[in-house]
């Protein structure tokens, strides 16, 4: 690798090509081929799924945490489809999270009406 002088516009030297020493330079700063996402990335969901976790399944809300926190890094590399899914399965989950207790509680519910359990059972 021959010295090159500086260049503000690549600070690692080399000519931008990936088999010269230096680091890839991309036309704008974007992604690779000039790239760049359209519009704003998905919601991540990220606030629904804490939520859910803590007050709801924890099991459903620790999978919407992982997918929430994809939404934001798939985006940045370039991965705009995954990022969308990511972003949905991260809301599914949360979701869901939040259907199970309701059922959960709604059975509780109709057992304890029903006379199956009471209240002295859970103590």
């Amino acid at each position: 690798m021959t010295n090159q002088p500086y260049d503000p516009n690549n600070p690692f030297g080399g000519s931008g090509d990936a088999g010269s020493g230096g680091y890839p330079s991309y036309p704008g700063g974007g992604y690779p081929g000039g790239y760049q996402p359209a519009g704003p990335p998905p919601p991540n969901h990220l606030a629904f799924a804490i939520i859910s976790t803590v007050l709801c399944c924890l099991p459903l809300g620790i999978g919407a945490i992982i997918f929430s926190t994809q939404v934001n890094t798939k985006w940045n590399a370039g991965d705009v489809d995954g990022a969308h899914v990511a972003s949905k399965r991260a809301k599914t989950f949360a979701i869901w999270s939040v259907v199970s207790v309701v059922i959960i509680y709604g059975l509780l519910a109709i057992l304890m009406f029903a006379g199956v359990l009471s209240v002295d059972d859970f103590q």
